[in-house]
This record gives C-alpha cells, sequence and structure tokens, in this order.
C-alpha cells in the first residue's frame, strides 16, 4: 500500500510539473506573438512589378522608376554602389550578420521556441531578426520534407521582398549528405543522395570523385534554395584527440589540397555565378594542431605549433584561393607565437588583412566562425561560451570594433547589428570601413542572382532522389572502405556464411544470412571511435565529443571474450585516430569505416566489390604514442598500428 501511495504521489507531482511547464510556456507564447505582430507590422508591401516601357523588373523599393540595383542589364559594381548609396547605417549593419534560423515542420517561419525541439530555444525569432534587426543571411540545421522547405525559402524570401530596399535572403547550411540519421555534424537530409564522411573521401584519393560530390551538392543544395556551402573543411588533422576530424580530407597536406580544390571547383563551377553554390573554406589558417586536440570553441583555444610547422596548414587554403573559393572563415584559435598579437584568428589583423587580404590578395568575404563576440546560452546555463580567446577582458562592443579592425567582413552565429549600428554612428567605426565589407557581402548575393529572382517553383524538387546522384554517392561510400588487416585471406566471406552481427542496426543487408551467436560461424562487429571522459562545464563541449581514444576497461570486458568467443571481423567507424591496439589481435579482419551505409560495409565483407581506400590519417598504437607526438605535425606518432596510407586489397573475389 505505502509504494502505491508513493507512485500516486509520484504521478501527482509530475502531472503538477508539466502542467506548470505548460502554463509558463502558454504565457511565453502569447508574448512571442505579439512580438511576432509588432515585428511584421515593420514590413512593407511586396515588391511590384513595374514596365519602364522597354523592360519589366521588380520594384525592390517601390519608388516606383527602375533603380540602377534593380536593373539585371546593369554591371554587378555599378548595382552594389547604388544600392550601398540607398541603405541606412541600422540596414548595412544588420547585411554582417549571419546565424542560425528555425523553420517549422509545416514548412512556415519559426516565431517562437517549440517544446518538441528544445535547440528552438536557441534561436531568435525569424521576422525579428529580418524586419527589426536587418539581417539577410541566415544557416539552417532544418530538413523537413522537401515541399516544406521550399515553402519555407519563398515564404522567407517574400519577407525579405517586404523589407524597405527588397534585399533577398541568402541561405547557408553545414553539410548535409551523410549517412548517419542522427543528430551530428551532418544534417540528416533523407532525399539528398549519401556520401562517406569528408575523411572517408579522404580515403579515396580521387579528386575527380570529389569534383562530382562537389557538382551534385550544389544541384541538390539549390533545389531547396540554399546558396552558400559552409565547407570544405580544409584543416590538416594531424592531431588525434581533435574531435572534428571527421570533417576533414585526412593529415596530408597535399592529398587535403587537391580535394579541397575540387570540392570548391565542383560546388562553384569555375567562376561565382547565377548557377553556384559558394563554398566558405574553412577554418583559416588550419585548426588541426590543437594543443592537447582540445577543441577551441572552447578555452583555451591555442595552437602551438610545436614542431614549427604552421606553413604545412596553409597549403590547402592556398589551393582553395587558386580555386576562386568565395568566402574564408577563420577559426576560433589563437596562433601562438605566429603573429604580433596572440588573440584568435577573428580578431587577429596580421591574418586577416596582412596574410589574407594583402599576403594572398583574397578579396573574397571573410566571415567569422560562430559565436566569437556573444556566449550562447540555453534555459540560463551557458551552452557554449563566446570563443574570444586572447580578448575575454573586453566588451562586445570592443570585441565588435576589433573584429573590424582586423578586417573581417561579417560575423557569423552572432545577432548584434544594433550594437554595431550604435559604433558608426558614433564614429568607433567609420561607415567607409563597414561600406568596404558591405561590397563583397553584396557582390555575392548579386553574383548568385538572388536580387533578379529569388523565388524557386516546384519543379526545381525534381532534381532530388536522383538515382544518378544516389548511385554516385553509393560509388564514393564502397571507395572510401578501408581494409586494414585481413589474416590468411579470411575475408572475403562466403555467401552462405552464417554471421552474427553486433553493433549494427536491425534489418542490415537481408542478402546475407545472419543468425545468433551460437549458431554463427562468424562475428562481424561493428564499432565506433573510442570517446568520453571528457570534464567540462559546457553543455555543447560533451556533445562534440571527443576525449579518449582508447576503449575503456568495461568495454574490452565486454568485447574481448565476444571476440574470442568467434572468428570475428572488426568494422571500425573512424572519426579520430582510435587506437585499436587491445582490439586488432583478437580479429580476423579489421575495416576502417567512415560514416558508410552498414549495407555497403556488409557488401565488401561477402566479397561484392574489393575495396580500394587508404587511411587518410594514421592509427596510433597507444595513448603514449598520441601524448609524444606533436600536434603540428602529420603521421609522426611512435609506431602507430596502422601507418597513414595504409590499406589491403583482397587476394581474391567472390564469383
Amino acid at each position: 500500500m505505502k509504494i502505491k501511495k508513493l507512485l500516486k504521489n509520484v504521478t501527482k507531482g509530475l502531472l503538477g510539473i508539466v502542467l506548470i511547464i505548460l502554463l509558463i510556456y502558454s504565457g511565453f507564447l502569447v508574448k512571442w506573438k505579439l512580438n511576432s505582430s509588432n515585428n511584421k507590422a515593420l514590413l512593407g508591401v511586396e515588391a511590384p512589378l513595374v514596365s519602364d516601357g522597354i523592360k519589366t523588373f521588380r520594384d525592390l523599393n517601390k519608388n516606383g522608376k527602375l533603380d540602377v540595383y534593380e536593373n539585371s542589364e546593369a554591371s554587378i559594381e555599378n548595382r552594389v554602389e547604388d544600392l550601398i548609396s540607398q541603405m541606412t547605417i541600422e540596414e548595412k549593419a544588420g547585411s554582417l550578420f549571419i546565424t542560425m534560423i528555425g523553420v517549422n515542420e509545416e514548412g512556415t517561419l519559426m516565431e517562437h521556441p517549440t517544446l518538441s525541439d528544445f535547440l528552438s530555444f536557441l534561436l531568435n525569432p525569424s521576422l525579428e531578426m529580418i524586419a527589426k534587426k536587418h539581417m539577410n543571411h541566415f544557416n539552417t540545421r532544418a530538413a523537413h520534407n522537401k515541399e516544406n522547405m521550399l515553402a519555407w525559402y519563398n515564404a522567407i524570401q517574400k519577407v525579405g521582398e517586404q523589407t524597405r530596399l527588397g534585399i533577398p535572403i541568402t541561405i547557408a547550411t553545414d553539410p548535409r549528405h551523410g549517412v548517419p540519421t542522427t543528430f551530428g555534424a551532418s544534417i540528416h537530409t533523407p532525399y539528398f543522395s549519401k556520401w562517406p564522411s569528408a575523411l572517408g573521401l579522404g580515403a579515396t584519393r580521387d579528386s575527380l570523385l570529389v569534383y562530382e560530390h562537389g557538382k551534385i551538392v550544389r544541384e541538390e543544395y539549390k533545389s531547396i534554395g540554399i546558396r552558400v556551402a559552409l565547407g570544405p573543411m580544409a584543416d590538416i588533422a594531424s592531431e588525434p584527440r581533435w574531435s572534428r576530424t571527421n570533417g576533414t580530407f585526412g593529415e596530408d597536406a597535399e592529398v587535403n589540397a587537391k580535394l579541397t580544390a575540387a570540392y570548391i571547383s565542383g560546388i562553384q563551377g569555375d567562376s561565382l555565378g547565377t548557377h553556384s553554390v559558394a563554398a566558405m573554406v574553412k577554418h583559416f589558417p588550419g585548426s588541426g594542431a590543437l594543443d592537447d586536440g582540445k577543441d577551441s570553441h572552447f578555452p583555451p583555444g591555442n595552437q602551438s605549433y610545436k614542431g614549427g610547422n604552421f606553413e604545412y596548414h596553409l597549403k590547402p587554403f592556398e589551393a582553395a584561393f587558386k580555386a576562386g573559393v568565395a568566402s574564408v572563415m577563420p577559426y576560433y584559435s589563437v596562433p601562438k607565437g605566429i603573429t604580433s598579437e596572440d588573440v584568435a584568428a577573428a580578431y587577429n589583423r596580421d591574418l586577416i588583412t596582412g596574410m589574407l587580404r594583402e599576403g594572398y590578395n583574397f578579396d573574397g568575404i571573410i566571415c567569422t566562425d560562430w559565436g566569437v563576440v556573444s556566449d550562447i546560452t540555453l534555459f540560463g546555463r551557458i551552452f557554449k561560451p563566446a570563443s574570444a580567446h586572447g580578448v575575454e577582458q573586453l566588451s562586445v562592443s570592443e570585441r565588435l570594433e576589433k573584429i573590424f579592425a582586423a578586417g573581417v567582413d561579417m560575423l557569423g552565429g552572432e545577432v548584434l547589428s544594433p550594437e554595431l549600428a550604435s559604433l558608426i554612428q558614433s564614429k568607433i567605426i567609420s561607415e567607409k570601413r563597414i561600406d568596404e565589407s558591405l561590397r563583397r557581402v553584396l557582390k555575392q548575393k548579386f553574383e548568385l542572382g538572388l536580387f533578379d529572382n529569388p523565388y524557386l517553383d516546384m519543379e526545381t524538387l525534381n532534381t532530388l532522389n536522383n538515382d544518378t546522384y544516389f548511385k554516385k554517392g553509393i560509388e564514393a561510400q564502397k571507395k572510401a572502405l578501408v581494409l586494414l588487416k585481413n589474416e590468411d585471406d579470411f575475408l572475403p566471406l562466403a555467401k552462405e556464411t552464417k554471421v552474427y552481427l553486433h553493433g549494427f542496426e536491425e534489418n542490415s543487408n537481408t542478402k546475407i544470412k545472419a543468425t545468433d551467436l551460437e549458431q554463427a560461424e562468424v562475428i562481424i562487429l561493428k564499432l565506433q571511435t573510442p570517446s568520453g571522459d571528457i570534464e567540462s562545464e559546457y553543455l555543447m563541449e560533451k556533445l562534440l565529443g571527443g576525449g579518449r581514444l582508447n576503449y575503456s576497461k568495461e568495454e574490452l570486458e565486454e568485447l574481448i571474450p565476444l571476440m574470442k568467443s568467434k572468428p570475428t571481423v572488426v568494422v571500425v567507424n573512424i572519426e579520430r585516430g582510435a587506437i585499436l591496439t587491445e582490439i586488432e589481435p583478437f580479429s580476423k579482419a579489421m575495416i576502417a569505416n567512415f560514416t558508410v551505409s552498414e549495407d555497403v560495409i556488409l557488401d565488401l565483407i561477402f566479397g561484392e566489390f574489393s575495396p580500394t581506400g587508404t587511411l587518410p590519417i594514421e592509427l596510433p598504437s597507444s595513448l603514449k604514442a598520441v601524448l609524444d607526438q606533436k600536434e603540428d605535425l602529420p603521421y609522426d606518432s611512435e609506431n602507430p598500428l596502422f601507418e597513414f596510407g595504409h590499406g589491403l586489397q583482397y587476394a581474391k573475389i567472390n564469383e
């Protein structure tokens, strides 16, 4: 009776908590809807179509005449200058920010957070950013059905059209072409073709394939209105502990340079135009050499270049510049001892103006990484601290002043246009300096054709679910797999082999004979790169992953007895420099997987095709070897278990 009463009281308590949350949310909902209505009132009418007797044009500023910036036959340079001459300081300031925007599942503008999506509480209302703060660049992680994504895109362009000058909206995204369906760096988008991770593309070393990848990404992005790709990552993954290794092409400068250039050529075309998606190469001057592998989203954010190898990390960026990359993103890191001031890249005038602008003559957009000025908070706690390494003592206004003095054009992940406008009005930052950045930013919008017609029709969706694109993605997945070990030519398995699958999703490859452990002849064991034991006060740092590279005692106590029970094929999803030394002796064969689909992995194991991939990073033999290597030097750990470039092929293939 006491237990029943206790359960009853607990249930009542939980229902009470839920009711309180709903009441609080309902109260905020009233406030949010009122704010949305007020922001909507700041907008004007849609741009009418007007004829000057010769041609019809979109009258973006609604003045009844053809302005130079509205004239598709005028030069881009003249269109940019005409538009800048008509912009207020507030409009100029808003145009130099890009941040994340939400999308409701039904394809409408997100004006308030929803209880079903906790990340929506990190986002600002759409109309507030466009109508009140004059912003017109956004990135999104939304991946709702394609019809709703297109409807949202057209709806947000309509809002842009209703602003005073009718400036169109530019939409950007992080990568969307990965296989995994779980939340991560790659945004699962079901109707896009599926490719291995960037690290897997590095395992192919196939620049033509990566070029085709870029072309396909371009067409699929454009179909739902995405015109800026936040990538590629040209960073050299010379530090095995870094949690973002799988977003790179690996640790070799020549391979990275070749693939970086190929991707940019594919996604942009020969030059930036209406056919293009603009690439934003990152993270200048290379973020793969982080001290102790600690990602510089978080303090202290240092790269000390203990091996004196700074210039090596520049090579892929040099290839990007030669390929005509449209934009560059500096990282959060402080390049210790490299410049006259030890401050993060976005604040570093020697890097931005001295090296990028004057050294490399780069005249495209330079956009900071997300959140270099402001903390990101969630429910009153810091989700990610401002990555203002070396300038922590500066106020928000002082940070903005220093960033623009360094030579940056845009700020990512910030909604500080009123603060910037105030600095311009008070002449702390000159309007002339702001106009320099505006020219680059607006030029890209004009080059992409957004001013002439930003809208999409339903026919553009025919690009999606393209069988040719999906087959090319599968080809890349096959080429990305690396055969690390094949004792006594254990692989490929005969098609009738009974196998026990451990670590696989249910209903994997129906062509194989999967059975229980007792009846199986072979175990196929699928593992993730080790991680964990991350001590941090920040939730985002824990979500990013990282930490240890070796399997824990508890994991080994589960895995090794299993492997001893039957001949075992080990498949490891490589995201960083995993230490597999304690696993390897108990395997008959080992495969490095780079977020490839399980069907493709099993097809390789059963000899449907032969492996051709080679390791894009080395796999160290011990934690001591990792600790002893230098973060900025590639393939320098002592006696790696598997060296950079290692990759076996089958001695025979199933007929």
